[in-house]
C-alpha cells in the first residue's frame, strides 16, 4: 500500500472525481472538448497532486503539492459556476458539488497546517 492510500483527503478527491464525471456525463456533446474536459482533467488532478506529493522527503514539498490540489479544486469549482450558468447542471447539483469541494478545501488546508506545525521534515509516514 502506498502512503497516500490512507489519506482521508485522497480518498475524498477520488470520490468527488467519480461525482464531477458523473456530472459532466449529461454536458452537451458539443462541450466533449470544452467544459467537460477541462472539469475532468482539474479534478482528477487533485488526487493525481495528493498522491505526487506524498512522495516526497520534506513536508516542504508536500505542502507544495497540496497547494497544486487546492488550485486544480478552486479550478473545477469555476467550472461548475460556469456549467450551471449555461444550465448543464441543475442548482441541487451544483450546490452539493460546491459543498463537497469545501469540504474537500477545508481537509487540505487543516492537512497543511499539520504539517507546518509538524517539527520534522519528512513526510508522512
Amino acid at each position: 500500500m502506498f502512503k497516500f492510500e490512507e489519506l482521508d483527503i485522497w480518498k475524498e478527491s477520488i470520490n468527488y472525481a467519480s461525482r464531477i464525471y458523473k456530472i459532466t456525463e449529461s454536458f452537451p456533446s458539443e462541450e466533449k472538448f470544452g467544459l467537460v474536459t477541462q472539469l475532468r482533467n482539474a479534478v482528477i488532478s487533485i488526487s493525481l497532486n495528493i498522491a505526487e506529493g506524498s512522495g516526497r522527503y520534506h513536508n516542504k514539498d508536500f505542502i507544495r503539492f497540496l497547494q497544486i490540489a487546492i488550485s486544480s479544486l478552486y479550478e473545477v469549482v469555476s467550472g461548475l459556476f460556469i456549467a450551471k450558468n449555461e444550465r448543464y447542471i441543475n442548482d441541487n447539483d451544483f450546490k452539493s458539488a460546491y459543498s463537497e469541494a469545501e469540504k474537500i478545501a477545508k481537509m487540505i488546508n487543516a492537512f497543511i497546517s499539520y504539517l507546518k506545525k509538524n517539527h520534522r521534515q519528512s513526510t508522512i509516514d
